[in-house]
């Protein structure tokens, strides 16, 4: 639909992708052109990420989560967090086994459950419960077969936190039934009015059930780049490694040249973009309030959660009406109907822009 209104020539305005529209920081892209120029980078990169880039993602975690990481067995490259995401189930989960996922999610951990021939338990985020899961509400009979659990907070595309309490449920829950927790971590960076989410290594036990995906996509403006890192629990790491050794070759040893700069450089440039999506965060959630819509104020992502009468129906008439691409809820599954998700990807200009062609609607 998107597509067809640009061939009419509508200048649409595109809220639908979580893309960061700012640039990867200069001191990054000169560290990667630099790595790129050298030879010794141009050979298969090793399978579990150089020492070097596994050292840095240690220290970061030490430095920002105080979470001791053993880079030797506990940390292990990838390339982008949604290819890790992809890939552990088929470590972990036999066919006909149980994965535990929040729905609304992202759509990944329905996927690979599917390539693993794992059966999905939809984990309902409701507005009620704060947008976390009710462990309490599993059927005993899906427990007996769940084997893994993805949970990922802050949270896409809700934009909801999560409190260490909450975390400790999960500990104590993973522990009782033997599930592996995989915690989709790739927005803790991006956050505002102060607050500072958590790991879900931070909480004790967590590294004896689980592990955490964790990117430099969203926090430093990478993309495009395909690089990001598990750490946690050993075990399950050497898992992941071993399924990733017969299907990828790692990633390109320039670009974790440059991720070992990112992580451990100055990190003002997070500072500076967190500080851009909040203005527009602020800017876009009070225009879509004085326009009679309730919309809670996220505390972190770059995502507006917005509830609708009807999704599908409410972004085809954004499209159609106003040239302005939402992302309906249903798309991150069925317990996302009643929502459209914003993505605070734009500019201030081109938010504003798209307030005024709503404001010409009749909602």
């Amino acid at each position: 639909m998107k597509a067809e209104k640009q061939r009419q020539g509508v200048d649409v305005i595109d809220f639908g992708v979580g893309d960061p529209d700012l640039p990867t920081p200069p001191h990054i892209v000169e560290a990667l052109c630099t790595a790129a120029r050298d030879p010794a980078t141009h050979h298969y990169p090793s399978y579990t990420g150089m020492y070097a880039f596994r050292e840095a993602v240690s220290a970061w975690y030490s430095g920002r989560f105080s979470v001791d990481l053993d880079p030797a067995t506990e940390v292990l490259a990838l390339i982008g967090s949604k290819e890790g995401i992809a890939h552990i189930p088929e470590a972990f989960v036999n066919p006909g086994d149980y994965v535990l996922a929040t729905d609304p999610g992202y759509p990944v951990y329905r996927t690979s459950t599917l390539f693993a021939e794992g059966k999905m338990h939809e984990l309902p985020l409701t507005a009620e419960h704060a947008f976390l899961p009710v462990l309490d509400d599993i059927p005993s009979d899906v427990l007996q077969r769940a084997k893994l659990m993805f949970l990922g907070y802050p949270n896409n595309p809700t934009a909801a936190v999560a409190s260490r309490a909450f975390f400790a449920e999960v500990v104590d829950f993973a522990r009782e039934h033997n599930i592996v927790v995989v915690h989709d971590n790739a927005y803790s960076e991006i956050a505002f009015d102060g607050y500072r989410p958590l790991s879900f290594l931070e909480v004790d036990g967590a590294a004896e059930v689980g592990i955490e995906m964790h990117s430099l996509s969203k926090t430093y403006n990478m993309t495009g780049w395909r690089i990001g890192m598990a750490a946690g629990n050993a075990d399950i790491i050497a898992g992941l490694g071993r399924v990733k050794t017969n299907v990828d070759s790692g990633a390109f040893d320039a670009i974790q040249r440059a991720a070992i700069t990112a992580l451990t450089g100055p990190q003002q440039c997070v500072a500076d973009a967190c500080r851009v999506y909040q203005k527009r965060r602020d800017l876009l959630v009070g225009g879509l309030r004085e326009l009679g819509f309730e919309v809670p104020m996220p505390k972190a992502t770059f995502y507006v959660w917005m509830p609708v009468a009807d999704s599908m129906a409410f972004a085809a008439r954004m499209l159609n009406e106003a040239g302005i691409v939402v992302t309906p809820g249903v798309g991150f599954g069925t317990h996302g109907e009643g929502y459209v998700r914003f993505a605070i990807t734009r500019s201030m200009e081109r938010i504003e822009e798209a307030l005024e062609r709503m404001r010409g609607l009749a909602f």
